[in-house]
């Protein structure tokens, strides 16, 4: 049976997403390997050491950006997140500046708020209530 061990999220700027995923987040850096321009770089929950990790892919394929473009402008999360409670972690991030395009917003058994990565991305975090 097959098992996630890494996905991407297409980034604009890898320096400056590690910063918004690690020192915002609260994910912690797994690996980073220089491959010339850019790097294999992911991060991953510390609250899963061994769990899957999330590739801070660069951006650079012709065909992301009109595919980002056209999620952002919909509203539409690129992927989820899952937490504990999100309208606590929406006011611990809304503290530390970030901006959420979508509140806490309860839809039957689970909460929602969706978030502007800075990096060109909706992501949304969501906890079952």
């Amino acid at each position: 049976m097959p098992r996630i061990t890494v996905m991407s999220v297409f980034v604009d700027d890898q320096e400056k997403a590690l910063r918004f995923y690690t020192e915002v987040l609260g994910f912690e850096k797994r690996t980073e390997i220089p491959m010339g321009e850019h790097s294999w770089l992911t991060v991953g929950s510390t609250e899963q050491p061994d769990g899957p990790e999330i590739s801070l892919e660069p951006s650079d394929h012709p065909a992301v950006a009109p595919f980002r473009e056209a999620l952002v402008a919909d509203g539409i999360p690129f992927t989820s997140f899952g937490v504990a409670d999100v309208r606590a972690e929406h006011e611990r991030l809304v503290g530390l500046g970030v901006r959420f395009t979508q509140e806490p917003l309860a839809m039957g058994p689970m909460t929602t708020a969706v978030l502007d990565d800075t990096c060109g991305n909706l992501i949304q975090l969501a906890s079952m209530d």
